[in-house]
């Protein structure tokens, strides 16, 4: 049964069906689509569209095709376009032609509308409660390993020892936004498209303020052009979601360098591993590997989306179509890959070791011109000594540690014996415990914070 055909003649083509249907993939609309449909029939009947008996029947009905969906025992028919097309043509079988009347003044434009809306509203709720229990981990896997000092990068050179607490709880950080995001798209999804009709609006009286309480909406869409051809909230949520798996792709990337032999400062649970078909001893770190990879397609969805959107004209247009499956799957891959995250970093293994031994004294170069700051040397001139400093070292062929007294005298006379006692890396990362630094005390005071923002709920 479609939905237009009376001014037709003949059917769609089978190609024209096979690049028009939508069944396979938005079908799983269908909680949303009948729950919405269900609120309408209520709507209609208080609006005086339909008998009270009429309206009962029509949400009975729409129960029943619910869950045949819920226990997998929905028929697709030959001529199921989409899921509201399966829904109208099933609910007619069941109730007979009082399913008619569920769809007046209203358009399938404003009906899939609100069907995305309401779908990605639940979808948000859980992300974000994965996400939460990423940020979890993270912060028990900080308290546990707080005091593990590591080489700290920048442009993937040795620059200064930092704590490895400091440095997993910056990606907290970064979910900390990831979830913002979250919640500023689902402030903007929902607002209840329902009873913009095609285009024009609703001539039927409905109370669209009614419907948005009923079915959760926080305000109605003031203008019914917009409320069919709006789909900024996608665009957000698209942008939010390959925001997240840049910072997941920059985890693995760290983590899977970390855990190649030449690093050897982590190992991954065998659980989030895999092995060659030719090679018995490698461990490789797929799970890392497959969270990297996606970023490519995660981004591409927004682009593509984008580019959909960018030349059409005003309200519905059918290649908005272009909108679910880009949503759709960006949603169930981020399902998929966050518990994979959570296992990851609660199951990690550090080799402590191996991270110490890779702490040298050039790391604290920086310490040394903070030290002849203390001496009264104007910063930009302790740079260039330790600068100087660093290349007799490298000339000698010995560490800034092994550097003779009289070496540093001859940089400098503001250089004395104390100089030796900046070599302590648990010295300098004390130093730094300004807020958001990486000393103990700082990182303990960044727990805790984090441990505030992780008991505060994810609304909606």
């Amino acid at each position: 049964m479609t939905l237009w055909g009376g001014r037709f003649s003949g059917e769609p083509s089978a190609a024209m069906r096979q690049l028009n249907d939508s069944f396979r993939f938005d079908r799983r609309l269908y909680q949303a689509d009948i729950r919405g449909s269900a609120a309408y029939a209520a709507a209609l009947q208080k609006a005086g569209v339909i008998e009270a008996n009429e309206s009962a029947l029509l949400i009975e009905g729409l129960n029943r095709v619910l869950t045949e969906f819920e226990d997998c025992t929905f028929q697709q028919a030959p001529g199921d376009e989409d899921i509201h097309t399966a829904v109208e043509r099933r609910l007619e079988e069941i109730v007979g032609a009082v399913a008619g009347k569920l769809h007046t003044g209203r358009s399938r434009n404003d009906q899939v509308a609100t069907d995305l809306r309401f779908y990605l509203l639940d979808e948000i709720a859980v992300l974000g409660r994965q996400l939460k229990d990423l940020e979890a981990a993270i912060v028990e896997k900080a308290e546990e390993e707080i005091d593990v000092i590591m080489p700290g990068y920048t442009h993937l050179q040795h620059a200064q020892p930092i704590l490895f607490s400091h440095w997993i709880l910056s990606y907290f950080w970064k979910l900390e936004r990831d979830l913002e995001c979250l919640s500023g798209v689902a402030v903007g999804a929902s607002v209840l498209p329902l009873g913009s009709g095609a285009i024009a609006g609703n001539s039927f009286g409905i109370d669209r303020e009614w419907l948005a309480g009923e079915l959760g909406f926080c305000k109605v869409s003031e203008n019914s052009v917009d409320a069919v051809n709006d789909r900024d909230y996608i665009v957000e949520f698209l942008a939010c979601t390959s925001l997240v798996q840049v910072h997941l792709s920059q985890l693995a990337e760290d983590l899977i360098l970390w855990s190649s032999r030449e690093f050897g400062f982590v190992e991954l649970d065998d659980a989030y591993s895999t092995g060659s078909s030719l090679m018995p001893q490698k461990k490789n770190p797929d799970a890392l590997e497959l969270m990297r990879g996606k970023s490519g397609r995660m981004a591409g969805h927004l682009l593509g989306l984008l580019m959909a959107l960018k030349g059409l004209p005003s309200t519905y247009n059918k290649d908005l179509q272009e909108d679910k499956e880009a949503l759709f799957d960006a949603i169930d891959t981020l399902k998929a890959e966050l518990p994979v995250a959570f296992g990851v970093i609660s199951t990690l293994k550090l080799h402590k070791e191996a991270i110490f031994a890779a702490l040298d004294d050039g790391m604290l170069a920086t310490d040394i011109a903070d030290y002849l700051v203390g001496k009264g040397v104007p910063f930009r001139r302790s740079h260039h000594l330790v600068g100087e400093a660093v290349k007799r070292a490298e000339e000698q062929n010995c560490s800034l540690k092994e550097l003779s007294l009289s070496e540093y005298k001859r940089i400098d006379p503001a250089f004395s014996g104390d100089v030796y006692d900046v070599f302590d890396f648990g010295r300098s990362i004390a130093a730094h415990s300004g807020r958001g630094g990486t000393a103990p005390s700082a990182v303990r005071m960044q727990i805790e914070a984090a441990k505030g923002s992780l008991h505060k709920s994810f609304a909606l």
